[in-house]
């Protein structure tokens, strides 16, 4: 009777053993569930919030971190509301992709300069650089033509214009559009067209 006791009990415990086996198999230990996308993530690919406990994965925090800097916000908290975490490029570093690293530097250097309230910034009046560019302001309007360091190219640092090669500072900022484009025809000494009434130059017959 003892014996068969024994060996009821054994069954019953190697039962046990294999539900528990079994519930660990379903619960893997490796990998999470991004509140996010609600996708199983492994673990290494998690990402922890600076200063508190919330993690999400790798994707989702780059894919936060470019929709805030869309909306012009540079100051990223955690997507939980009333967190106090906070997430900031150096922190982010090692899973941004370069381009969205320097952007958002470059978006808080800008904030930076934007809110001293001062005047010693203006952006390259080129429209395929348009770069944020700093000045002392006793150099200002000391300053002739200008090199933007980004795309190489003269600007006029007072004007906050393209370098005016016929007009010194005090004329360009006189002048309208219209009375601009006659005073550098009499310059040049490009006759206009009865006809379509553009500006010619003689010798090359180009247009302006």
């Amino acid at each position: 009777m003892e014996g068969k006791k024994i060996r009821h009990q054994r069954k019953v415990v190697g039962l046990a053993i294999l539900l528990i086996n079994d519930q660990h198999d379903d619960i893997n230990p490796s990998t999470f569930t991004c509140d996010f996308c609600v996708e199983s993530k492994h673990l290494q690919d998690s990402f922890k919030v600076k200063g508190c406990s919330h993690f999400y994965c790798d994707q989702c925090i780059v894919k936060f971190v470019v929709s805030k800097l869309q909306d012009n916000v540079t100051s990223i908290m955690c997507p939980v509301p009333g967190c106090k975490g906070m997430l900031d490029p150096e922190h982010c570093r090692p899973i941004l992709p370069n381009q969205v690293f320097d952007r958002w530097g470059s978006a808080l250097c800008e904030a930076v300069v934007m809110g001293s309230k001062t005047d010693k910034y203006l952006y390259c009046p080129f429209k395929d650089c348009s770069a944020l560019l700093v000045y002392e302001n006793d150099t200002k309007r000391a300053l002739c033509a200008a090199v933007c360091p980004h795309c190489k190219r003269e600007l006029c640092p007072s004007c906050k214009v393209p370098w005016h090669t016929e007009f010194d500072c005090a004329q360009f900022q006189k002048l309208s559009d219209d009375d601009m484009v006659k005073e550098l025809a009499k310059k040049m000494k490009w006759t206009r067209c009865p006809s379509c009434k553009y500006y010619i130059q003689n010798r090359l017959g180009a247009t302006t």
